[in-house]
Order: C-alpha cells, then structure tokens, then sequence
C-alpha cells in the first residue's frame, strides 16, 4: 500500500503550458509578430491550422498566383519572340501545366519558413485555436484531441478568405473564388470574372494572356480608383488590348448555374454565358471561430478586428494583425504589422513613421507600383506639385528586353523639389518603385529631385528611368 501510493504521489502532473506570446496563424504577419518577439527573448508559440507554415499568403494567395503569372507572362514573352518563332519551337500550355510551375516555390518556401521557426526556437502547434478565456487558447489538433494553451499576449493574425454572399453557389463546378482557382483541373474558354479590384484585375490579365476570352465586371465606374488616374486609364487601355471586356458600374442580380456553364445575369439586364465565374468581389476576415465572445471581442460584418494605432485590440493583451484588421491587407505590411506589434509588447512603442511609405504592388501585366500621393489626392490637398516622366520605349534596357510598354512617373513640389508620389507602370514595377521610396524617406533634403539628376545610374538599366523622368519634369519648371 505504501509503495502504491509513493509512486501515485510521484507520478507526473500536466500542466498547461504558458507562454510570454501565442501567435495564432503563421502567415506573413504572424511569423513577423513570433520572429520579433522571440529574437526579444520571449518565449513563443505559433498555433497553425493548415498542414504546413506560411499562412494564405504561401499555399493558396500571394505566391502561387504570382508565380503563375510570372510563367504566363514568360511563355507570352517566348511565344511573341520573332527568334523562337522562326525556329517553330513554341507551344501553347494549358492553365494546369501552368499551375505547376507554383509548386516548387511553395515547397522551398515551406521548407525555408519552417526552418525559421526551428532556429528561433520558437514552438509550432497544429490544430484550431479558440479561446475559452482571456489568457488561455483551447487547441483542437487534426485528430481531435484539445490541448490548453496560456500566454501573457496573443497575437491574432488569421489572415482572411474570399467573400462569399449566401445566393452565390459555391459549390457548383463552374463557380470559383480565388482561392479554388488555383486548383482548376482544366483551361476554361469563356471567363467572367465578377470584381475589379487587385486579384480580379491580376488573374483577368493572367486568363488573358492565355488566349481565354475574359469579361471583367466591375462594380465601379473605374478600375482601381486608388491609383493615379493615368496609371489606373493605361491598365484599362492594355488589359482591352488583351482582349478583355471590362463592364463598369455594374451589379449581379443573380448568378445562374448551368449543367456546363453558369450565366450571370446583370442588374442592368445584361447575361453573360461563360464556361467559369471567378468571384473576386471583396474578403473577410478568418475570426469566426475563435471564439471572440467569450472575450468578449467583436468582429465587424466582415469579420474584421478593430485595433488602435499599436495593433492592440479593446483587450489590450490580444494583438491583431494583417488582413484581419482590414486595409491595406498587404503581404509586406502583414510583416511589419506583426513586428511592430510584438515590439510594443517588449517595448511599450510602435515606429510608426515607416509606415507612411507602404509601396502598392499589382501583379497584373504589365505590373503596376507606386508608393505616395497621387495627382488626385495632391489637388484635393491644395498642394502644388509638377511631374516628370520616363515612357519605357525611349530605355535601351527596355528596347533590349523587348518590355517597351509603361512609363514611371514623378511628382514633386515646385519649389522644393521634394518627391511627393512615385509611380510606375510596365515591367518590374514593383521592383523599380523601391529606388524612389528609399529617397522619399531621405531626411535633410536628400529626398528631393535633385538626388535624381545628379545621380549615376548604370547604363543601360530600367532604374535609369528615375533621371530621365527628373530631367523631364525639371524642365518643366522653366
């Protein structure tokens, strides 16, 4: 009897385990809210529901969709040249071999982000996270077992999904969002996709590319009114030249699946018969099962958490970030989002001021960048600006590349020649916009035009864009 109750005694109690900081989702925002508070010193979980780390942004958003349209842009580029033509060596792929080419990079990415976790020792945990109260996590793993989790912070950054209104079937074969896109299984000939905001206008240019016929149905009376209206017109100009239909100002009344197709039936009496509909009309954020009301905590109509300035919810312990709380819903801002708000919780501080050059990157083709204010919101803030541009056909790297379509544009004050807004249409936008964003945030007047003409660019490169567009607004002024 002694011996029994010796050894009940000594037998192992478990405990729940705690933590300085959970992450709940390891996407962009999450992994840089863990990898800031661990290389802190703090002790981090991540709790992650899908198979493998890298959130939305990895394995069914940012990175197969560009990969895709970087293969699809490649094979235009080959089927166009006049060499390989002469040679009779082109091809036509359909969109699942295609597909394909994301796999790789999905892979190396996985590998490449878990190993990140590994060496900052920070834990990873499978399963659905939902709070049963203000400190403590609940976590359910695939097979069903619940596990206790506690920490002293929490950062939510569950990433969001496609908007899904109740009268569209998402279960018909012929309707898709964009997420079950990147999962077609064969090359549809007709395409209508309904919303004009980035992903519409990215994947009506990736389908277009691949000779699919495409309507783009937008429910405003312009696409992507929060760019510079030249830049926002030359995409309109080169997505109709091709072959795409783009229909503004228009609603669905109802969307009708067919046997071997689906119509969508406009409000302004329009149908249009299509073999696919790509719905890409807004998204919500990933906060219904977390069990919020416990908290409580409350997320808008769109399943959006509000924060203050340091990424603090109303519960000042619990954290969101990314596409959770909404614009600008960016890859690259999730990131810092996440670190900022780890570093308020070290620090008590957040360094906001690298936010106010947050660059905007559309994948469409060509691609479009831009970082600052635009002509639009400069004349509705009375303040006087001159601009300067560089058309991409007078570059000789361009010329070389045979990638003459766009044009960077620079707007800076009149006077002190201050850059105010950069922006760039064509090929390697979003790579070209990072020159100028460095120099918009120059201090002691380095941030100004003049750094511009008086730098030596190499020749021939697409950055020489920044002095010829210098050079052409300077001139402007007389």
């Amino acid at each position: 009897m002694i011996s029994r109750r010796r050894r009940q005694l000594s037998s192992p109690v478990k405990t729940t385990p705690t933590y300085d900081v959970v992450v709940i989702g390891s996407g962009p925002g999450g992994e840089g809210a863990a990898m800031m508070a661990a290389k802190s010193g703090l002790s981090v979980a991540v709790i992650e529901s899908y198979p493998e780390v890298g959130g939305g942004c990895t394995h069914w958003g940012t990175i197969p969709s560009k990969a895709l349209r970087h293969a699809v842009q490649r094979l235009t580029e080959f089927s166009h040249n006049p060499l390989f033509l002469s040679l009779g060596r082109t091809r036509a792929l359909t969109y699942p071999e295609l597909l394909r080419a994301a796999d790789d990079v999905i892979r190396t990415q996985t590998v490449q982000r878990r190993r990140y976790y590994e060496r900052n020792r920070i834990q990873l945990i499978r399963g659905h996270a939902r709070f049963s109260d203000p400190h403590t996590l609940s976590v359910e793993n695939p097979e069903g077992a619940q596990e206790q989790v506690q920490a002293r912070h929490f950062v939510i950054a569950t990433g969001s999904r496609p908007y899904h209104p109740p009268d569209v079937d998402f279960q018909h074969p012929c309707v898709h969002d964009s997420d079950s896109i990147l999962k077609l299984d064969y090359h549809p000939r007709t395409l209508c996709i309904y919303g004009a905001g980035v992903i519409g206008c990215e994947y009506a240019s990736i389908f277009a590319n691949l000779g699919i016929k495409v309507n783009l149905v937008n429910t405003q009376d312009k696409l992507l009114s929060f760019l510079d209206d030249e830049i926002a017109d030359a995409l309109s100009y080169h997505l109709r030249e091709q072959g795409v239909i783009i229909r503004h100002k228009e609603q669905y009344s109802r969307i009708e699946g067919r046997e071997q197709d689906v119509v969508v039936h406009l409000a302004s009496g329009k149908r249009i018969r299509c073999d696919l509909l790509l719905w890409a009309n807004g998204r919500s954020g990933n906060t219904g099962s977390l069990g919020l009301e416990t908290l409580p905590l409350a997320a808008n109509s769109r399943g959006q958490l509000d924060v203050n300035d340091n990424y603090q919810t109303p519960l000042p312990h619990i954290y969101a970030v990314g596409d959770v709380v909404g614009p600008p819903a960016l890859a690259s801002a999730a990131y810092d989002q996440g670190r900022f708000a780890a570093t308020h919780m070290v620090q008590g501080r957040c360094d906001h001021g690298l936010f106010e050059f947050i660059p905007t990157g559309i994948y469409t083709i060509p691609e479009i960048s831009s970082v600052g204010r635009n002509e639009r919101a400069l004349t509705d803030a009375s303040i006087p600006y001159e601009v300067g541009h560089a058309h991409f056909r007078h570059l000789a790297r361009a010329q070389m590349t045979d990638q003459t379509v766009g044009m960077l544009k620079l707007l800076f004050h009149p006077e002190t020649l201050e850059i105010l807004g950069i922006h760039c249409f064509g090929d390697r936008a979003s790579e070209i916009v990072h020159i100028g964003q460095a120099v918009m945030a120059g201090k002691n007047g380095t941030n100004t035009l003049k750094y511009f003409i008086n730098t030596t660019f190499n020749y021939p490169t697409m950055a020489e864009a920044y002095r010829v567009a210098a050079l052409n607004g300077h001139n402007r002024l007389g």
